[in-house]
């Protein structure tokens, strides 16, 4: 009996991948739905906007926080443990969330939600390269980069149309029915497929790990609040901290026999290059998902609700691009997706430098397209490349790895692209007068957002150059022609 074959007596793949991309895709959702109601709540609850803003700063901090320890979990407990556990924390925090009295509840429920998450994403990583042959696996993590990107990207989009045409509750008693769903297909379908060896648990490598991974991203998060900037003391302490703990918990790691993190994951060239190119694309996602609505809503004027639909193209681009990618990145390999990919993607945000006041919105929509197909073209295909080339035992740890940088890239981003896009507002303003108040403020945000759209244009760069040292892994203990596509072992796969 071949691999494909055991693999399909001893899970039932289709219903466990359903039930873990569902539940992803949710939590993914829920990320990013909830900046388009933070003016509603701040004028409901009289709230400030650095307040209000913990309702997704909050969001992130969370799963931050957990993701670098999520190896140990799945070393601790049964897939099945955690997919149940992540879903009904996050039915228990969507609950919440939706009969929130006021603000506090609110929060503590996002809190939940986002420990949710955090518990379930490394467990749909870990999942499919157990429970999928490597062969095919680039198929399914194009399913997987379908929620990671379409996800994030449909939460504006979804939630300007239910607080447009209903009250902000619904966003979370709408997700309720589903989470029920995929909690019972979850439940009848998912068994263990991982190795359960219980390390020791060092309990200085979690506390290091909380302050670094929560001190960064908190620190960053904070940058955008209030006059100081970079210079604010609550800045510049959370990133010191978080700098100085994050040094010491990578030194740790590397003197243990079991880390909670083995980074020497990083001695496989291919996980290095594929989890470089996980920050270069999520930084550029999330920076490209602060600026562009913020320029269509400042600069030119749309409704939050329109500025979100035109950001909706894009995401359905990457629905239908991410299977076909896939299948394709397991008949071809990496390069040939990858190099166009990174060309697309660095091309897209460079014109993107040239946006102003006077540039149609059609044209930003097709060059934000552009940019999607080249991240869609990149991300997935390295990103497996890379885990394809890890040994098993270090699948959990190298999912960790991707997922915690995931997150720092997008804090990094935000950050980054605030501060220069502030810079810029502020230059023009020192440089500019005679204009009307309001004039003067449109013109300034489009010489910020041109700014910020310079320096993550750059960053790309470095993804251009990285894409030509790819190269298709070799999954480690296997024969190479039964992955490269070569003769008949493909297909006994």
């Amino acid at each position: 009996m071949n691999e494909a074959s055991q693999i399909k007596v001893k899970y039932k793949v289709i219903p466990v991948l359903v039930a873990l991309l569902l539940g992803g895709f949710i939590g993914l959702l829920s990320e990013t739905m909830m900046n388009v109601a933070l003016p509603v709540l701040m004028e409901k609850w009289e709230l400030t906007a650095s307040t209000a803003q913990w309702i997704t700063t909050g969001y992130i901090l969370v799963v931050s926080i957990i993701m670098p320890v999520s190896a140990l979990l799945l070393q601790w407990f049964t897939t099945r443990q955690l997919f149940t556990t992540a879903i009904t924390l996050f039915i228990a925090g969507t609950l919440a969330a939706g009969f929130a009295p006021g603000f506090e509840i609110l929060l503590v429920g996002r809190l939940v939600q986002a420990a949710g998450t955090a518990i379930l994403m490394p467990v749909i990583f870990n999942t499919v390269l157990t429970i999928i042959p490597p062969a095919k696996r680039g198929t399914a993590m194009g399913m997987v980069g379908l929620v990671m990107m379409v996800a994030p990207a449909l939460g504006p989009t979804v939630s300007g149309l239910i607080v447009d045409k209903l009250s902000w509750q619904w966003m979370f008693w709408g997700l309720i029915p589903f989470l029920i769903i995929d909690l019972i297909v979850g439940l009848l379908n998912i068994e263990n497929v991982g190795q359960i060896t219980k390390p020791k648990i060092d309990v200085l490598s979690l506390l290091l790990s909380t302050i670094a991974f929560g001190g960064i991203v908190y620190g960053l998060s904070s940058v955008g609040e209030g006059e100081g900037g970079w210079g604010s003391p609550v800045v510049v302490l959370s990133l010191g901290a978080g700098i100085v703990a994050l040094v010491f918990f990578i030194l740790r790691q590397l003197t243990m026999k079991q880390p909670v993190m083995n980074l020497r994951a990083f001695k496989y060239p291919m996980f290095t290059a594929g989890t470089l190119f996980i920050v270069i694309g999520f930084l550029t996602i999330f920076s490209t998902s602060y600026l562009l609505p913020i320029f269509m809503q400042g600069s030119l004027t749309l409704s939050a609700l329109y500025a979100g639909l035109l950001m909706l193209p894009a995401g359905l681009i990457n629905a239908v691009l991410s299977p076909i990618i896939g299948r394709s990145f397991d008949k071809a390999g990496p390069r040939i997706l990858v190099i166009p990919g990174v060309i697309i993607l660095a091309a897209a945000m460079w014109m993107f430098t040239g946006i102003s006041m006077e540039t149609p919105v059609n044209r930003i929509v097709l060059l934000h397209c552009c940019m999607t197909v080249g991240i869609a073209l990149t991300l997935m295909p390295a990103q497996t490349n890379g885990l394809n080339q890890l040994p098993r035992e270090l699948h959990p740890h190298g999912t960790a790895i991707m997922n915690t940088l995931q997150q720092l890239a997008s804090a990094v981003g935000t950050a980054l692209i605030v501060s220069v896009m502030t810079s810029g507002q502020k230059e023009y303003l020192r440089t500019h007068t005679g204009a009307s108040a309001q004039e003067l403020a449109a013109n300034s945000l489009s010489a910020g957002v041109h700014n910020a759209f310079i320096l993550a244009a750059a960053i790309t760069l470095i993804g251009v150059i990285a894409g030509f040292f790819v190269r298709r892994s070799v999954i480690p203990g296997s024969d190479p022609g039964a992955i490269s596509g070569a003769g008949t072992k493909k297909k006994a796969v």
